[in-house]
């Protein structure tokens, strides 16, 4: 049986609609250059607010695993 290795990185997606939609966009715009990915876990969750108290922008530091090709 083979053994393999899964490499992480991190990455910030932004979004103006939500964010899982900030999420979505950091794991698309990984998949353009990386390849394999396995998975996502979402670290952090943060937000821009206007003076009128509604959120603006949203921010999700996600980290993504893929497989490390032999």
């Amino acid at each position: 049986m083979g053994s393999s290795i899964v490499k992480v990185i991190e990455l910030v997606g932004e979004s103006d609609q939500s964010w899982e939609d900030a999420v979505q966009t950091a794991v698309r715009e990984a998949a353009k250059t990386v390849r394999g990915i396995t998975g996502v876990e979402v670290l952090n969750w943060t937000g821009q607010v206007n003076p009128e108290g509604d959120i603006t922008g949203y921010r999700a530091d996600v980290q993504i695993a893929f497989r490390v090709e032999n």
